[in-house]
C-alpha cells in the first residue's frame, strides 16, 4: 500500500450510528482528531466531537466542514439518495482543505440470485428500491468528489455485525429469523474490518476518481450455517425455520433472500493492503462470543443489541 506523504485529518463523519462510531473509534485511536454528526447532537464518545444534523442553524457543522481533509458518509439514503450529498452540494462552500471523500454503500446494488461471485469491476446492476436509492447517493458522492477534484472511496458493505449486532444476540434475544434455503449464500463483514478498510483509505495515496471497494469475508454461507455456529458456542435453541407465507417475514427479509452472491474483495485487499481480521462469520462470532461473556460473566445473558449501522449486503 502507498502511503500519502502527510498525515490526514481531520477527518469528519456523516452519522455516527453504530458503523459510524466504531470507524471514528479507530481514527480516534490512530491519533486522527475526528468529529461526527448525529441527528440530535448528543455526545456518543467524550474523545469525538459531535454536531446535529439535520440542523436549522449549520454554523457549527460548516465550521468542520472548512476544517475537514476528509469526510465519511454513512447516512442511510432516503429516496433522493443522501442527504449529506445534497447538503454539501446546496451550501456550494469550498472546503480548502478537502482531500478524501468516503461513502458507506452496500453490495444491495448487486443483484445476485443465481450465486455468482461479484468483485470491484462488476456493474451494479440491482433494480430494487433499494438498490436504487444506494446508486443515487453514490452518484451524488461522485458528483462532489469530481466538484472537489479529490478522490471518493465508495466502500459497498456485506452484511455487518460485530458487538451488540450478531447471531449470538439474536438467538439470546428471540429475534432469529431464517428460511430453509441453503443455497443461498451472503457474504458479512465485521464492523471493525470495515473501520481497519476506510484507515487504510485515508492512508493511501490514489488518483482523484471514484475507487468502488466490495468488504466482506471470504466465506459466503447461508443463514442457517451461521445461526447454529451461534447456537453451538452459546448451548441457545436454534429457532425453527420460518415458512415462506409467514407473517413474521418481514419485506426486509424477503430481499435478504432474493438474491444469492459471493462478494469477492481480493480488488480491496491488493490495492489498500487490507486484511481482515475477521475472515469467516467463525472467526467474528467467537469472538463476540467471548466479549459477551466477559462483559456479563454469564454465558447465558447478552446486553441489549446496539442500533444503528449502515446498510446490510
Amino acid at each position: 500500500m502507498n502511503t500519502a506523504p502527510a498525515a490526514i485529518g481531520p477527518v469528519l463523519v456523516f452519522g455516527l450510528g453504530y458503523t459510524g462510531r466504531h470507524v471514528a473509534a479507530l481514527l480516534r485511536d490512530a491519533g486522527i482528531a475526528c468529529s461526527g454528526t448525529t441527528r440530535t447532537g448528543r455526545v456518543v464518545d467524550d474523545d469525538v466531537a459531535c454536531l446535529r444534523f439535520p440542523a436549522d442553524d449549520f454554523g457549527a457543522l460548516r465550521h468542520a466542514l472548512v476544517d475537514a481533509d476528509a469526510i465519511l458518509c454513512t447516512v442511510p439514503p432516503d429516496a433522493d439518495g443522501d442527504p449529506a450529498a445534497r447538503f454539501l452540494a446546496g451550501t456550494n462552500l469550498a472546503l480548502p482543505r478537502l482531500r478524501w471523500l468516503g461513502y458507506l454503500s452496500s453490495t444491495s446494488v448487486y443483484a445476485g440470485g443465481d450465486g455468482r461471485s461479484v468483485d470491484a469491476d462488476t456493474p451494479a446492476d440491482a433494480t430494487d428500491v433499494t438498490a436504487l436509492a444506494r446508486l443515487a447517493a453514490e452518484a451524488q458522492w461522485r458528483a462532489l468528489a469530481a466538484r472537489h477534484a479529490v478522490p471518493l472511496h465508495v466502500f459497498r458493505l456485506a452484511g455487518i455485525y460485530g458487538p451488540g449486532r450478531n447471531a449470538l444476540v439474536q438467538l439470546a434475544q428471540g429475534r432469529a429469523r431464517w428460511l430453509d434455503r441453503p443455497d443461498v449464500l451472503f457474504n458479512r463483514i465485521h464492523v471493525d474490518d470495515i473501520a481497519s478498510a476506510v484507515l487504510d483509505a485515508l492512508r493511501a495515496d490514489l488518483p482523484a476518481i471514484a475507487h468502488v471497494w466490495p468488504l466482506a469475508d471470504g466465506h459466503p454461507a447461508s443463514q442457517r450455517e451461521v445461526l447454529e455456529h451461534a447456537a453451538v458456542l452459546s448451548g441457545l435453541p436454534m429457532p425453527p425455520p420460518l415458512a415462506d407465507d409467514d407473517p413474521q417475514l418481514t419485506p426486509a427479509l424477503r430481499r435478504f433472500y432474493s438474491g444469492s452472491k459471493r462478494i469477492d474483495s481480493r480488488h480491496v485487499r491488493q490495492r489498500l493492503g487490507w486484511t481482515p481480521r475477521y475472515q469467516s462469520y467463525r472467526d467474528g462470532l467467537a469472538a463476540a462470543w467471548a466479549d459477551m461473556r466477559h462483559v456479563s460473566g454469564d454465558a447465558q445473558t447478552v446486553p441489549p443489541a446496539t442500533p444503528g449501522g449502515t446498510g446490510i449486503g
